[in-house]
């Protein structure tokens, strides 16, 4: 494979190294005229041993060639910063293998299920230089360059949402985020800002509910000298300084009533006119808002003006909360234990054990993808081993994890008393567990008889996502074939 070598004056194409002609078709089917260049890497090199550097912007491999449990020559290699991104591609990587991966450093892994748009997104925001990463290591920090690429989600449903913020990042309408607290919605902002068409002017955030009423208005419009006492010079409000960019008015539902009429009439004649003068000033600003707040709600209270939320609300999006696309979790956690190993100086914690990234998969997250950062933070930080363990979680989540498996061994299905006695030569522990594993076998057997091997269906019914019931089939020896109707 030769060097890359762009003509002068002109961009290279992104240079994609992969391991076989197999998988190198295969992508450029995928991606068709992408511009992306696919070279094979020579089968006689290591490529995590010799790096290709000066041939590719990204390497993709299999998951035979990157192997989970030689995690340190996995770090090493992602650690240089002049080694290419790299991508896996695994048919059978699963929630914890994705998460370890992810946690020594590797930039993305996709597997048999994923379908080819993800695939091509994925390959498209990892080769091309002018586009972020499809995992930034701080995404949930704020440290790093916001983007849509940090949102990539396994969700049905938050790529339907990623499909609906893709269709107005280059439009300058007013957007109102909604969500939960801790969801992003001020990374979201600054991601569409970022990838818009007003990237080249200034993102300038306010936060309506940390700033005293009385001081809110000069901060929004700004103000003359001699306007009121202590205003001993003339000062830019915040739209004015976000001219030519964005506006991003966070916690707009703490508004007061009073400064709600004179944003209005900002909105509708872009003109402001700021504390003290009488003149008008013009303003070509796109205006973000957002909330967690029902505004709805305070319409109804008095308390927000119905023809500002219309205003405001062109278009609305919600942002899904995390515990409704647990699919991400293995994922987020991968690439935040990746972040805080370098950032707490914990390069000796390589990954998370299966069971610790269970009770993080099964936690509600009232704080969201906010307080999943937390908690790998606070993991990270007392970890005493390689891996993550339950004990190293936040006491919030080891109780809950506690307490959800003493109610399943309390729910778990005994033997009849005539068939005790074949569980007599086991401990304790161990009969029930055999007991359990017989029950979700049985059980599972059951849901996939009843949804004729359909996959999707039975882990709906199940309760659990369609990953995790791959998981288990391939653990219980139950394949979707056999229930189909013949």
């Amino acid at each position: 494979m030769e060097p890359k070598a762009p003509k002068p004056d002109q961009p290279s194409k992104p240079i994609v190294a992969v391991e076989d002609d197999q998988l190198r078709e295969r992508l450029k089917e995928l991606l068709g005229t992408s511009g992306i260049q696919f070279e094979v890497v020579d089968p006689d090199v290591d490529p995590l041993t010799d790096p290709v550097e000066d041939v590719a912007d990204l390497l993709i491999l299999r998951r035979a060639t990157v192997r989970p449990h030689d995690l340190k020559r996995l770090s090493r290699f992602v650690g240089e910063d002049s080694n290419p991104d790299l991508l896996v591609i695994s048919d059978e990587a699963n929630e914890g293998e994705r998460a370890r991966l992810l946690s020594a450093g590797v930039s993305g892994v996709l597997g048999a299920d994923d379908s080819a748009r993800e695939i091509r997104d994925a390959v498209e925001a990892l080769a091309n230089p002018d586009r972020s990463n499809l995992r930034s290591p701080s995404a949930g920090r704020g440290e790093s360059e916001a983007s849509l690429a940090d949102f990539h989600s396994r969700s049905p449903r938050m790529q339907r949402f990623l499909d609906l913020v893709g269709r107005v990042v280059d439009t300058d309408s007013a957007l109102l985020i909604t969500g939960e607290t801790g969801v992003g919605k001020e990374r979201l902002a600054q991601a569409i800002h970022n990838e818009g068409n007003r990237k080249n002017g200034p993102f300038v955030s306010v936060n309506c509910g940390a700033i005293p009423s009385a001081l809110l208005e000069s901060e929004l419009f700004g103000h003359e000298a001699g306007a009121f006492t202590g205003a001993n010079r003339q000062k830019r409000g915040r739209f004015e300084l976000a001219s030519g960019g964005t506006i991003f008015l966070d916690e707009i539902g703490e508004m007061p009533l009073d400064l709600q009429v004179n944003l209005l009439t900002v909105l509708q004649r872009h003109r402001l006119q700021r504390v003290g003068s009488e003149s008008l000033v013009e303003i070509d600003v796109r205006v973000m808002a957002a909330t967690n707040r029902d505004l709805e709600a305070l319409i109804q209270a008095g308390r927000f003006r119905e023809d500002l939320f219309y205003r405001l609300n062109v278009v609305n999006l919600e942002i899904p909360p995390l515990r409704e696309r647990a699919e991400d979790i293995p994922d987020l956690v991968g690439t935040f234990i990746h972040y805080f190993r370098s950032a707490v100086g914990r390069r000796n914690v390589e990954g998370i054990s299966d069971k610790a990234l269970q009770a993080l998969q099964e936690h509600p997250w009232p704080g969201n993808v906010r307080q999943l950062v937390n908690a790998i933070e606070h993991a990270v930080v007392l970890c005493r081993g390689q891996s993550i363990e339950l004990e190293d979680l936040p006491s919030v989540i080891r109780s809950q994890a506690h307490d959800r498996a003493e109610t399943s061994e309390s729910r778990t299905i005994a033997p009849t008393p005539n068939g005790i006695d074949r569980w007599l030569d086991r401990p304790l522990r161990e009969a029930k567990q055999a007991v359990s594993r017989e029950f979700e076998r049985d059980y599972l057997r059951a849901q996939l008889a009843k949804q004729e091997g359909r996959v999707g269906r039975t882990a709906k019914a199940a309760g659990i996502t369609a990953r995790s019931l791959y998981d288990k089939m391939k653990r219980l020896g139950l394949k979707k074939e056999d229930f189909r109707p013949s």
